[in-house]
């Protein structure tokens, strides 16, 4: 597989996934259920996964795939594999909120170098380009044929006036206390891995996570990000955020762009 193949195969499958997540969430109801873990999950997020599954297993038949509604794939292990949230934040689309992305992305030796984000309720797609540049795609979004596409680079941060974005649904006071340690200039809320997005384009500096997520909700977003110029880092010791981890958990994490100034935890 090169990159050059993964490209138009993980924007289409993403489009694809997020016509089906539309049509359930324009519906008048959806059934939710609640998984072993407590977490919300929809026949939207069942239905893009098995979609986007079988797209990827019939393209790339050979490479190892982790993806976030099939727990039998979270015991495996290797180098390289794709790995999958088909509805990253459930509790936005449960409320018909909009902030929920579909997220595809490559993982190659710890590291996310390959990745699309796309919000559909928004019109909002990211990803990265064969060359690792990252790009916004507007326009008509066919899923054939790529429209316009805006390359995107993290902004020049003003350390004395910094873009803040963080969790929608999981804010908490350790959040704030952590945003507290710097001059915001402005803050602002968002749902799934948008806030990766929103530090790429440069419409926030900051994202800090001081809570609970999996790979599959980051490793996207932080290739989109880091196909920008920023940067994700673990948030105890600034060292990267790495990828195959045990259980596919992540800790805690920062991302930004690097002209900010972190401060410790």
């Amino acid at each position: 597989m090169t990159y050059e193949e993964l490209i138009p195969v993980i924007r289409r499958l993403a489009l694809e996934a997020g016509d089906v997540i539309m049509s359930i969430y324009n519906a008048d109801d959806f059934g939710v259920k609640v998984k072993s873990d407590s977490s919300p999950v929809t026949e939207a997020d069942e239905a893009a996964d098995a979609l986007i599954s079988a797209g990827l297993r019939a393209a790339f038949p050979d490479i190892l795939l982790v993806t976030e509604e099939q727990a039998a794939s979270h015991s495996q292990t290797g180098d390289t594999f794709l790995i999958v949230d088909p509805l990253d934040g459930t509790k936005e689309f449960i409320n018909r909120r909009g902030d929920f992305t579909v997220n595809i992305a490559l993982v190659e030796n710890g590291t996310p170098t390959r990745g699309v984000v796309y919000a559909p309720a928004k019109g909002r797609m990211f990803y990265t380009l064969a060359d690792g540049s990252s790009v916004e795609e507007t326009g008509g979004l066919d899923k054939e044929t790529p429209g316009d596409l805006s390359p995107i680079r993290v902004a020049e941060a003003d350390n004395a006036a910094l873009l803040v974005v963080a969790s929608k649904s999981h804010r908490d006071q350790a959040t704030e206390d952590y945003i507290g340690k710097y001059a915001v200039k402005d803050s602002k809320s968002a749902g799934s891995s948008l806030k990766f997005c929103l530090v790429a384009t440069g419409e926030a500096d900051l994202y800090p996570r001081v809570g609970r997520t999996m790979e599959w909700d980051t490793a996207a977003g932080h290739a989109v990000l880091a196909g920008a110029g920023g940067k994700v880092v673990r948030f105890d010791n600034h060292q990267p955020l790495t990828y195959g981890k045990d259980g596919y958990a992540n800790p805690f994490f920062i991302a930004y762009a690097p002209s900010v100034t972190l401060k410790e935890a």
